[in-house]
């Protein structure tokens, strides 16, 4: 991992840069994080992916009846507890930035916003080249608009 000359590794530094951002992002300060939310969010994903891969093979362990069977899972279990908090870390992460995961599995992230003096969230899933969609509180994915002129200045 690259670490400055302060011993900081990049994601600290730019994790420093960007704590003081508001509670209630604009369209540009929501944008302005995705450099690190990507690579925090993309981490989130695969982990979760394979977090899901331990607990279907723990299961599968666990069902048989032999002594190795019991040996393979517990040592599953151990790897899924160890993978749960690694995605436990990248959602407390993302929280110190003020930013709310939504969909693990899919990397849907929400950045609390406000449009006309009423609370909405920012919407951005991976893959999705910039902070394009915005929807009301209680609307969620399914409530995903685009952002207009009037909201994205």
């Amino acid at each position: 991992m690259t670490r400055d000359a302060g011993g900081h590794t990049i994601r600290q530094m730019h994790s420093d840069a960007i704590r003081v951002m508001p509670r209630r992002f604009t369209v540009a300060q929501a944008t302005s994080t995705l450099p690190l939310v990507r690579r925090i969010v993309e981490d989130l994903v695969v982990t979760v992916g394979r977090w899901q891969e331990r607990i279907r093979e723990y299961e599968l362990a666990a069902a048989s009846v032999s002594a190795d069977g019991d040996v393979r899972a517990t040592e599953l279990e151990r790897e899924a507890v160890q993978l749960a908090g690694e995605v436990d870390g990248f959602v407390a992460e993302l929280g110190l930035l003020g930013i709310e995961v939504k969909d693990y599995a899919q990397g849907l992230i929400d950045f609390p916003s406000e449009r006309e003096g009423q609370p909405i969230y920012l919407c951005w899933r991976l893959g999705e080249p910039a902070v394009l969609f915005w929807h009301e509180v209680d609307a969620g994915f399914a409530g995903r608009r685009p952002l207009d002129p009037l909201i994205a200045a």
